[in-house]
């Protein structure tokens, strides 16, 4: 599966249609103060890059941003509640790359333009495996020679059955060979303290997570999921060096109601991405962990629709159950 830059290319097709509203509301959007839904915790990635745009995008588009946290059926009702605005682009969620992974398992739906008026690809960051750093695993081959050795008996970190974490695992598994055994955690500390203890051998996470370990000294790395060296972390090896073709960006991107015109949509594209061309955003990117990557609208809609087919494809070919 490749998630890259290369996937957020505009299509020719055209981005659903526009929803009848009178010309003049279309050129003077927006009208009213805009709306950014969170489906995540406060303090966590998503919320840091999404209070950083609306910040940004205040100013340029002469209106104060409301941001809002509600994690509700694991961001579920943040994004029903956007699907259910009126559909002007006043009301915005910012979408992880659990959305697809959510939509290839059934918890969520992608019915392509009708589930959102998807507006730009933000940013994005790889997986990590990394393990502490007296463990007696010494590199990424070194893991899947272990794993191989011992089929099963190798255990490794996951937020839930059918999460990224988990058809990550489940596609280095398979290309692999080998048997790991997934561990559910629903929260980051426990699962630091089991790695830590030695009762579980490996965490796989995203790299805005992982980064901070790796530099606190805590954990050593094995190997990242970006297709190539990670700008970010260029002395890490990449799993596709290990098994080509193996290899996935997590992401974020902005998302607002369906039936959404298409003016509003442009209008939304344009800021952002001038937001995530100003140096003191890059910077608060790269501290993150992140890189950015805006994207058409047409862009985002391929990439996660490409996305859910081949997480379903994974789920089907190794048979994963998740209920």
């Amino acid at each position: 599966m490749t998630i890259s830059r290369r996937t957020a290319i505009a299509l020719t097709a055209s981005f659903g249609a526009s929803a009848a509203l009178p010309a003049r509301a279309q050129s003077s959007f927006p009208q009213r103060s805009l709306r950014i839904l969170i489906g995540t915790t406060p303090g966590g990635s998503p919320d840091i890059i999404g209070r950083l745009l609306a910040d940004k995008m205040a100013g340029p588009l002469g209106q104060s941003f409301a941001v809002e946290n509600n994690t509700g059926g694991g961001g579920g009702i943040a994004a029903g509640i956007v699907q259910n605005a009126q559909p002007d682009g006043h009301t915005m969620t910012l979408l992880t790359a659990g959305y697809a992974s959510g939509a290839a398992v059934n918890k969520f739906k992608f019915e392509g333009d009708k589930s959102f008026a998807f507006i730009t690809m933000v940013c994005a960051y790889p997986f990590a495996y990394i393990v502490p750093k007296d463990s007696p695993i010494k590199s990424f081959p070194d893991m899947l020679a272990r794993a191989r050795a011992n089929p099963g008996k190798m255990t490794y970190v996951i937020t839930s059955l059918g999460a990224v974490y988990h058809l990550i695992g489940t596609w280095v598994g398979g290309k692999a060979g080998v048997d790991m055994t997934p561990v559910s955690y629903r929260g980051s500390q426990a699962a630091v303290t089991d790695v830590l203890g030695g009762r579980v051998d490996v965490m796989l996470e995203p790299a805005t997570s992982a980064f901070p370990r790796v530099h606190s000294g805590q954990f050593r790395m094995l190997a990242v999921t970006s297709e190539a060296r990670y700008p970010l972390m260029p002395s890490a090896p990449t799993v596709a060096e290990t098994l080509p073709g193996v290899h996935y960006m997590s992401w974020l991107g902005m998302a607002t109601t369906p039936g959404t015109p298409r003016p509003a949509v442009e209008r939304l594209n344009r800021e952002i991405h001038a937001a995530l061309k100003l140096p003191d955003v890059q910077q608060k990117l790269k501290e993150g962990g992140n890189i950015a990557i805006p994207s058409t609208p047409e862009g985002m809609l391929r990439q996660i629709g490409d996305e859910v087919a081949n997480w379903k494809q994974i789920i089907e070919v190794n048979k994963i159950k998740v209920n």
